[in-house]
């Protein structure tokens, strides 16, 4: 990469939001509290297995949207 790429490249990183994934990390903690909640609480172990699968889809949703708002910032550097 030339020094003009490099430079761009990181003016564009550093625009990007740093706190974007809070929500989902949010959303995921909750989901396990859930699925702890239907598995030992109410003794639904099937419900507590499938909600515990929730924050893995719900963390691999945040990064795919981060890495589109990164790819578009880099994007936009580059033109």
């Amino acid at each position: 990469m030339t020094e003009s790429t490099d430079e761009s490249a990181a003016e564009a990183v550093e625009e990007i939001d740093t706190g974007g994934l809070g929500p989902a990390v949010l959303a995921s903690v909750g989901s396990v509290m859930l699925a702890l909640y239907f598995y030992y609480v109410r003794g639904d172990k099937q419900r507590g297995q499938f909600v515990g699968l929730w924050p893995v889809t719900i963390l691999a949703l945040a990064s795919y949207f981060k890495l589109n708002e990164i790819r578009e910032a880099l994007a936009k550097a580059q033109n």
